[in-house]
């Protein structure tokens, strides 16, 4: 009988290992990628806030916070943890 209880448990244990490996561990690493991108961002990264508006960092405001330019002479203060989804490429442009 003790068998048979231990093999109603194998099918659980299955399935919290695919959702382990399929769900957790992917949104885990990709958590611990934001936030390496958001602490290395530094004056003049272009970036894309979680509303979707570009711009440029101009500083940095204590730990927590960037200040944005969005357009000319318009700047945003935006925390960066929340506020900053990803960080575009500063790739040079190529002269023809």
């Amino acid at each position: 009988m003790e068998g048979s209880g231990i093999g109603q448990f194998i099918p659980l244990i299955l399935i919290f290992v695919i959702f382990y490996f399929f769900l957790i561990r992917p949104q885990q690493k990709k958590v611990k990628e934001h936030k390496a991108m958001v602490e290395g961002l530094k004056r003049g990264d272009k970036v894309v806030t979680s509303g979707g508006i570009t711009g440029r960092v101009e500083r940095l405001i204590d730990n927590d916070k960037v200040e944005v330019e969005i357009a000319e002479n318009i700047k945003v203060e935006i925390v960066k943890a929340t506020g900053i989804q990803s960080l575009l490429n500063n790739s040079p442009e190529v002269k023809k």
